[in-house]
């Protein structure tokens, strides 16, 4: 199944806005975090709690 919101600009997509705004990911990172490991929420605050921030 195609995911709609994988082709929206990261700052339109609601999940890699949140993470990116809850973390100190950048929209990037929250991109390649979600395509990675899905769209759990609490999963990827987890994970994204033990990443660093890019630069």
């Amino acid at each position: 199944m195609i995911d709609p919101r994988k082709n929206l600009p990261y700052d339109d997509d609601p999940d890699v806005r949140y993470l990116a705004e809850h973390t100190d990911l950048s929209p990037l990172q929250a991109r390649e975090l979600i395509e990675k490991h899905g769209r759990d929420r609490k999963k990827l605050l987890e994970i994204a709690r033990t990443m660093k921030a890019e630069g």
